[in-house]
């Protein structure tokens, strides 16, 4: 059963029952009102008449005032019905309005059952049909009960007048319950038109992918319109999310991919140099030799060795950059694994000092120069020791990579909280449309071009360290006029580690 349909039975039910309430009492209402009224005017009537006895040759006759009776008009007009019981004599007197009906009498007590003044209801039948009358009857007491007067009238219009309010009750409550179902139906459909929005986004949303499905707006603010709202930004958060993952999935596949294409090159070169040591190694053995001992005994030719050397130097190169790249695949997978580096105040001047002399060791073609460090004193920032170092290495070794010719320069900026430091190059630059992907995994920005070797994960890395610092980077550069990289970290304004306060001291003044 739907919410709309239970919705309106509820209502519905709540507004029969309160109809129902509400007709039974205007009913009892009307009812008492009705009958009250027939029996004060039956009670009036008795009071007024009176009644007279008298004692004929030691019999008793009681008599109606018929004064009294000819100034009632409801008598005159023949709705009200008289009757006078003589108990002593067992004579009957009726009005002649009562005897015009035919053998009809008022049903009276008989003397053993003590009759009480008061109203009585009894039924009276007239031919064929029966009808109610109430009666009000009075006694005539002297010592003992001598007679009993009633006066009685027949509520046939009352009937009527009550059965009549009793259909249109039913009838209009019935009639009004209907309506408010039907109507209600419609309200509820109306009223419930935002979740049948939203039932239909759903549906849309489960049977395919597209989560930028979004439940149309433009109702009121209310409980249903803040259901929407709340919904829509929790499509927009899983649409996020899902983009993300998605994103994510795409980039580890072509990471895996990239990884095992850089991984397969090494190692295709190290298994066709032993190769070819093999095959060299194999020809320099006689044909007729007694072995092992007999193959180291006999010498390569120069040739040979020269191949030799050299694909062994192959061999050494292969196994270092395989080497370098499993380092650096192993720091991008604490990276994406949440690694929490372990971090401490670090002094900038010296650990810059000590990058910049081991830089000068490294292999290069551009001249290294270290220029103005000053803005690195005696500030500290919070890091890894080992890890900004790296940051430091990546920058200089990338710079050294891509400037054939020229000078690569190490200097220091501060600003506004931050300090960090440029490094600039005279080397090959790169088209500035491809400064938003070069920090993306084996992204390389020279790979057309085939100038230089490498694997694309240093500046990933890089990344990865100034996020996990809280720093940046701004990078400036032109095709054939170098690159300019500006590398910030926020300042560590806490009190130094080695910093102390004397205390307890006292000073006196002569």
């Amino acid at each position: 059963m739907s919410i709309r349909l239970r919705l309106t039975l509820w209502y519905s039910g709540l507004l029969a029952a309160t109809l129902l309430v509400f007709g039974i009492s205007l009913y009892v209402f009307m009812n008492w009102n009705t009958y009250a009224d027939v029996k004060n005017q039956l009670k009036s009537t008795a009071e007024r008449l009176g009644v007279h006895g008298t004692i004929t040759q030691g019999r008793l006759s009681l008599d109606l005032n018929y004064q009294s009776i000819s100034e009632l008009p409801n008598i005159l007009e023949k709705s009200m019905y008289l009757q006078l019981v003589n108990y002593e004599e067992g004579v009957i007197t009726a009005s002649s309005n009562l005897r015009q009906l035919g053998n009809v009498s008022i049903p009276y007590p008989e003397v053993q059952s003590s009759p009480q003044d008061g109203f009585v209801v009894t039924h009276v039948t007239i031919g064929k049909n029966k009808y109610k009358m109430i009666t009000y009857q009075k006694t005539l007491v002297k010592g003992k009960l001598l007679g009993l007067l009633q006066v009685g009238a027949f509520t046939f219009n009352e009937d009527k007048q009550m059965s009549g309010l009793r259909t249109i009750l039913i009838f209009l409550s019935v009639a009004v319950v209907l309506i408010a179902f039907t109507v209600g139906l419609l309200i509820a459909r109306q009223a419930l038109r935002p979740i049948e929005r939203v039932i239909t986004a759903t549906r849309q949303i489960e049977k395919g992918s597209d989560l930028s499905v979004r439940i149309p707006e433009g109702g009121p603010q209310d409980e249903i319109g803040t259901l929407v709202d709340t919904l829509n930004k929790m499509l927009s958060r899983l649409e996020r999310a899902y983009n993300e993952l998605d994103d994510a999935y795409k980039v580890q596949r072509r990471f895996v991919s990239d990884a095992s294409h850089e991984l397969r090159t090494p190692l295709t070169t190290i298994r066709g140099n032993i190769d070819l040591l093999e095959k060299m190694w194999s020809q320099a053995k006689p044909e007729n030799g007694s072995g092992a001992a007999a193959a180291s005994a006999l010498p390569l030719s120069s040739e040979h060795f020269g191949i030799s050397t050299e694909a062994i130097s192959d061999i050494s190169a292969e196994t270092k950059r395989m080497s370098t790249l499993v380092n650096d695949l192993l720091a991008l997978a604490r990276a994406d694994a949440g690694y929490v580096m372990e971090k401490e105040q670090l002094q900038l001047r010296s650990l810059t000092e000590d990058v910049a002399r081991r830089a000068a060791l490294l292999p290069r073609h551009a001249e290294w120069k270290v220029g103005d460090l000053s803005k690195l004193d005696h500030v500290a920032v919070h890091g890894n020791h080992d890890y900004v170092q790296q940051l430091l290495f990546i920058f200089i070794e990338n710079a050294f990579k891509y400037t054939p010719s020229g000078h690569v320069e190490l200097s220091s900026v501060r600003r506004e909280g931050h300090v960090g430091w440029m490094i600039r190059d005279t080397g090959i630059g790169m088209n500035p449309d491809e400064i938003p992907h070069i920090f993306d995994r084996f992204y390389r920005a020279d790979e057309s071009r085939g100038v230089t070797v490498g694997t694309g994960l240093g500046l990933s890395i890089a990344k990865w360290i100034l996020d996990e610092h809280g720093g940046s980077v701004e990078v400036t550069t032109l095709e054939q006029a170098g690159t300019t990289f500006i590398i910030w970290l926020p300042i560590d304004f806490s009190p130094r580690s080695d910093s102390s306060i004397m205390e307890g001291t006292d000073l006196d003044e002569d």
